[in-house]
């Protein structure tokens, strides 16, 4: 029996069926490519199709999940211009292009890339043999006989003709919208080069009598170039390809930030009844009781309970907190032991977390990126072109030899089509592939052009302390014992610390492991929320904490209080052991800077560079950590809000900021900095919002990239002057300015041979960034 995934027939009922992998319409009896699952036999387009449906089935036979509908009063933007805003989809008035809601939904529909792939793929396939039949007499030598050298011709007229008209047909309503509010942008010129490439080579094989014998060959034909349109049109999708995909890499950042909210909430009824709800039934004022490992569902207080809470997706600190009735907590952050019942303050986009990723989202599509400096020059090019032609046009016909009207025809589109945009397309981003190569060599990822452009100009660079200037992870630093060894005081240290999941106890485990000293058992283990823990080793009472708990304990340490205020001083975290009532040690455990700071910072110094650090620990810990670096400016307890608002006051302030971060809390300070650097080694929201990247997660890295953006933006710029330069002498003498002193006109095929030929500069030139010193 034949299947398809359509509702509306069965096969036999109609001579085509639907592909159950990409949905295209198939003819049974024409496509050779047929599979037999579950005793139903099915048909595709392709052996690829049918490869994907053979190694899964069930997954494109199954239910096919409803679309997610976008709630009512959702704002779409555009991607290329996001000053365009408006309720519901549509498209850009500008562009043309499809606007995109302007706050990410956890939704992810990959839908747009897999069509596009699609048809770039087709366009490939079309394209090849075009080429190949136009360009293979001038770079192989070979020779068409007749009747071949025909079929050829038309075969070339007939696959361009459909690269043309169908692949390019939104390149051609994208420059038709373009028109409309007078914003011609790089579809313009592209629907323009490509559109009258094809009608000129259109005519000339449909009426080659229209042109003079000069022009046509022994067999009475013209030259024709199908081949320089349809290249173009499948060169632009490729890149709308790349440029989609990028788009979509960064929608899934924040969705991976959105998703760290759980799906469902154990909420308490008021009859004290329990059930698991999905977060959209929560209000607030709900009761939601949050278990040991569970994710807080949303903000809120806590009513009861004790434990520790890991905000490090939000801090960026390492110190999970302790969190007590009437204390805050934050929906995605992480409960680590002890039950809690928490009253819902705030959910939907009035979280923490929906706020941060529209900031981040907001801030990233404020920034205009340098590929699109084409656009801008294209409202004055496009139009000089189209002037050039007509003006070009007009003097032929008017005083030109005869027939006029074919040498006005011939001029007219030798203006168009050396003024083809492939060298003004490809300058930016033929440069921007090699550095970002290059750049991939020396451990610095560049996100798009824009941060390329914005990098070699910045004066401030503004930076988190954790996992940034500094390892990310508590270390222990110090230890004094108090009438017991350093071996023995760790390895009771170790011991009462080895069951506990605090990032302060496996720093003080790792320690001992990394002296080799053995750990003895523990029993009865206890922990003290927000104190420390203590059990039973060998014989002894065990305690480990801070203050209160020696307090508590009823342990003396006056004899260590002097030591511990002095590492306090320094920013470290004090601790107390004692053993049998009495104080045996004190530790100091802190997150130390990397090894590679300093240097880094030094350099960046010395280059005029102003320095400021923003971190949400304490001041105290900040300033201990700034008094080691050349720092200029510190700000500490700041939260992700208070990060971005500084950042945009030193924008405000005429300064070009750069922000280094690795944490979620980083995010929309890296968003909204002219430049955002995101270190390697932090977390994913983090690197999709920054700009650049540096993969070894180390500072010293910041200066090799400034060194790589100043010579991109150099070479994109000669790309640039290469491309203009060529169109001022290439347009006058397609246009025929030389004529009248030396008789020398300029036919399309030279054109278009000189439009390849300024392609071949540019790349050329690109290329030589692969040896950009850094």
């Amino acid at each position: 029996m034949s299947h398809s995934c359509c509702s509306h027939g069965a096969a036999d009922q109609a001579a085509t069926v639907i592909d159950p992998v990409c949905g295209m319409t198939v003819d049974p009896a024409k496509t050779p490519h047929h599979a037999t699952h579950d005793h139903h036999e099915y048909h595709f387009c392709g052996a690829r199709c049918r490869e994907r449906f053979m190694a899964e089935p069930a997954k494109f036979l199954g239910p096919k999940e409803p679309e997610v509908a976008m709630p009512a009063g959702t704002i779409y933007t555009c991607p290329m211009h996001p000053e365009v805003r408006q309720e519901g989809p549509g498209s850009c008035p500008k562009c043309g292009m499809a606007l995109e809601p302007a706050m990410p939904s956890l939704d992810d529909d990959d839908s747009e890339v897999r069509s596009l792939g699609r048809r770039l793929w087709t366009l490939v396939a079309l394209t090849l043999p075009v080429f190949l039949v136009a360009m293979g007499p001038h770079l192989f030598g070979w020779m068409w006989p007749e009747p071949w050298a025909s079929i050829a011709r038309w075969g070339e007229a007939t696959l361009a003709t459909i690269v043309v008209l169908w692949g390019g047909a939104p390149f051609f309503a994208r420059g038709w919208r373009s028109l409309k509010p007078w914003s011609p942008n790089m579809y313009t010129l592209i629907a323009l080069g490509t559109g009258v490439a094809w009608l000129y080579s259109a005519i000339a094989i449909l009426a080659p009598g229209w042109f003079p014998p000069s022009m046509r060959g022994m067999h009475g034909e013209v030259d024709v170039y199908f081949e320089s349109a349809a290249v173009i049109v499948t060169l632009v999708t490729l890149g709308d390809f790349l440029e989609l995909g990028a788009r979509r890499r960064t929608g899934a950042a924040l969705r991976g930030l959105l998703a760290l909210v759980p799906k469902t909430a154990r909420r308490i009824g008021k009859d004290g009844s329990e059930d698991d709800v999905p977060l959209e039934h929560l209000h607030a004022g709900d009761r939601v009781r949050v278990r040991p490992g569970e994710k807080v569902p949303a903000d809120g207080t806590v009513l009861e309970g004790e434990s520790h809470i890991d905000e490090s997706m939000l801090t960026g600190e390492p110190m999970p907190a302790a969190k007590r009735e009437h204390d805050k907590v934050t929906g995605g952050t992480q409960n680590q032991h002890g039950a809690l019942v928490v009253r819902v303050d705030h959910v939907g986009a009035d979280t923490v977390l929906s706020r941060i990723v529209m900031m981040v989202a907001e801030a990233q599509r404020s920034r205009a990126p340098l590929q699109r400096v084409a656009d801008k020059v294209a409202a004055w090019f496009v139009p000089a072109v189209v002037v050039c032609a007509l003006l070009a046009f007009a003097a032929w016909w008017m005083v030109g030899p005869q027939p006029a009207l074919a040498h006005a025809l011939v001029a007219a589109v030798s203006v168009l089509i050396i003024a083809c945009p492939c060298a003004l397309g490809l300058a930016t981003p033929m440069s921007i592939m090699v550095a970002s190569g290059r750049g991939a060599q020396a451990g610095v990822l560049f996100r798009d052009a824009a941060a390329i452009e914005t990098l070699r100009d910045i004066d401030t660079l503004v930076f988190d302390k954790t996992g940034t200037l500094t390892e990310g992870k508590p270390a222990l630093t110090q230890l004094r014992g108090f009438g017991v060894e350093r071996a023995e005081a760790l390895a009771f240290a170790a011991a009462v610390e080895r069951p506990s999941e605090h990032p302060l106890a496996a720093a003080i485990v790792a320690a001992a492991e990394a002296e080799n000293v053995a750990i003895p058992a523990v029993s009865g283990f206890q922990v003290a929320v927000g104190r420390g823990v203590s059990g039973r080793i060998d014989g002894h009472d065990v305690a480990l904490g801070n203050a209160r708990l020696m307090e508590h304990e009823r342990v003396d340490i006056g004899a260590a209080r002097d030591l511990v205020e002095t590492w306090r001083a320094k920013g470290a975290t004090a601790m107390f052991l004692a053993v049998d009532g009495r104080l045996a040690a004190a530790l100091a455990l802190a997150d130390p800077v990397k090894v590679s700071t300093k240097p880094a910072l030094q350099a960046l110094h010395e280059a005029g560079v102003r320095l400021v650090m923003l971190t949400g620990d304490s001041e105290a810990t900040a300033k201990a950590v700034a008094s080691l670096l050349p720092i200029d400016e510190v700000h500490a307890g700041a939260s992700p809000e208070d990060k971005a608002q500084i950042v945009n006051d030193l924008k405000k302030a005429g300064r070009r900021v750069a922000m280094a971060g690795d944490g979620v809390n980083d995010a929309p300070a890296l968003a909204a900095a002219d430049i955002g650097i995101g270190m390697g080694n932090g977390s994913d929201i983090a690197i999709e919002s920054a700009s650049v990247t540096l993969l070894k997660g180390d500072l010293a890295g910041i200066e090799r990239a400034r060194a790589l953006s100043v010579a991109t933006v150099k070479n994109i710029r000669q790309n640039l002057f290469f491309a203009f330069v060529y169109n001022a002498v290439g347009v006058p003498v397609a246009a025929g300015v030389l004529y009248p002193l030396l008789g020398l006109t300029l036919s399309p095929m030279i054109a278009a041979l000189a439009m390849s030929l300024s392609s071949v500069s540019v790349v050329g030139n690109a290329l030589r960034l692969r040896k950009a010193s850094m």
